[in-house]
C-alpha cells in the first residue's frame, strides 16, 4: 500500500534556540532556499511531501501553537496580495499557501513526555496505516526524487516492516542519533536488515555492537531523520505509556522501534546522493542556513 500520510513532530519547546523560540516556533523559523525565498522550515517539508504524493501531513504542536502554523499556511489578506502582486514569484508562493494548508492536520501534545510520547498522538490520523515520519528541525535534499519519495517507493517494496532512513556518521555524532547493526541485503546493498538500534549510544559501545558491513573502523550507521512506520508503533508505543517505560525520564521513538524490531524485524535504507540539513541548534542553524542556501546538496 502506498504511504499517503505524513507526521512531523513540532510540540518541543525549542529550549535550544531561547529566546527566539519564545516569540517564534523553531519549525517556523525563516530558511532561504537556493532559489532565493525566504519560506519556514516546516514549509519546505510541506512542498515535499505534497510533491511526492501525500495526501495528509499531520503536524504534532503544543496546546495553542496550532493557531501559529494554522496562521503561516494561510492565504495572505487581501491588501498583502496587492503588494505582493510586484514580485510574481512570491504572488505564486501566496497563491500555494492555502492550497498547502489544506493538508494539514493539527494534533496537540498536551504534555511534553518525550519524542515518542508525541509520535503516539498521531495514532488516530495514521488510520491503522504506515506512516512517514520526518524531523521537524530538519531539512533534507538529494540528486534526482526527493527523500521523502525514495522512502515512500522503498516502503511500498516492503509493506509489512518499518523502514529508516540513515546515513554515516562518525563517532563525533553517535550522541546526536540512534544508530544501527545490521547486514545488507544480497542484491541490494543500500537496504540493511537491522539486528540492532541504539539511541544515541557510547563510543566503546558502538565500536563492539553496532557495525554494518561494507564501512570503515570508525564510521556508523545513524538516523537520517525519516521513517516508514507501521502500524504497530503505535500499539507499542501504547503499551510503553501503559508501563512507564521511560529513558531519561521521557518515552523514546528508538526505544518503540528496536521493540518492534525484536517482534516483527526492521529494515534500514542507506540515503546515498543525499544530505541532512539540521536545525536543531543555533550552531547548526547558522551553518545550516548558508549551506542550505546553495543549489546542490
Amino acid at each position: 500500500m502506498k504511504i499517503r500520510r505524513a507526521v512531523i513532530p513540532a510540540a518541543g519547546l525549542g529550549t535550544r534556540h531561547f529566546p527566539a523560540s519564545q516569540a517564534l516556533k523553531k519549525e517556523l523559523f525563516p530558511v532561504v532556499g537556493p532559489d532565493g525565498i525566504a519560506r519556514a522550515l516546516l514549509h519546505y517539508h510541506v512542498l515535499e511531501l505534497l510533491e511526492a504524493g501525500i495526501e495528509e501531513i499531520a503536524v504534532i504542536t503544543q496546546p495553542g501553537s496550532e493557531v501559529e502554523f494554522a496562521r503561516y499556511f494561510a492565504a495572505p489578506a487581501a491588501d498583502y496580495l496587492k503588494k505582493l502582486e510586484k514580485h510574481p514569484d512570491l504572488a505564486r508562493e501566496a497563491a500555494m499557501l492555502g492550497a498547502a494548508g489544506d493538508h494539514i492536520r493539527y494534533v496537540v501534545q498536551h504534555t511534553q513526555e518525550g519524542y515518542g510520547h508525541a509520535v503516539y498522538q498521531a495514532r488516530d490520523f495514521a488510520a491503522g496505516e504506515t506512516v512517514l515520519l520526518l524531523l521537524g528541525d530538519h531539512l533534507f535534499r538529494s540528486r534526482g526524487r526527493s527523500c521523502s519519495s525514495r522512502m515512500i517507493e522503498i516502503a511500498a517494496a516492503a509493506p509489512h516492516r518499518s523502514i529508516s532512513a540513515v546515513n554515516r556518521i562518525g563517532p563525533q555524532d553517535l550522541r546526536g542519533y540512534g544508530t544501527i547493526a545490521g547486514r545488507r541485503l544480497a542484491g541490494n546493498p543500500q537496504m540493511i536488515e537491522v539486528s540492532a538500534i541504539v539511541e544515541k549510544p557510547e563510543i566503546g559501545l558502538a565500536r563492539s555492537r553496532l557495525r554494518v558491513d561494507g564501512l570503515r573502523e570508525d564510521e556508523f550507521l545513524g538516523w537520517f531523520g525519516m521513517h516508514a512506520l507501521t502500524p504497530s508503533i503505535f500499539e507499542i508505543l501504547a503499551e510503553m505509556i501503559r508501563d512507564g517505560v521511560r529513558d531519561g525520564g521521557e518515552f523514546q521513538l528508538t526505544r518503540a522501534q528496536e521493540i518492534q524490531r525484536s517482534r516483527e524485524g526492521y529494515l534500514a535504507y542507506e540515503m546515498t546522493a543525499a544530505r541532512r540539513y539540521d536545525f536543531g541548534t543555533p550552531q547548526d542553524y547558522l551553518a545550516s542556513l548558508s549551506a542550505f542556501a546553495r543549489p546542490g546538496i
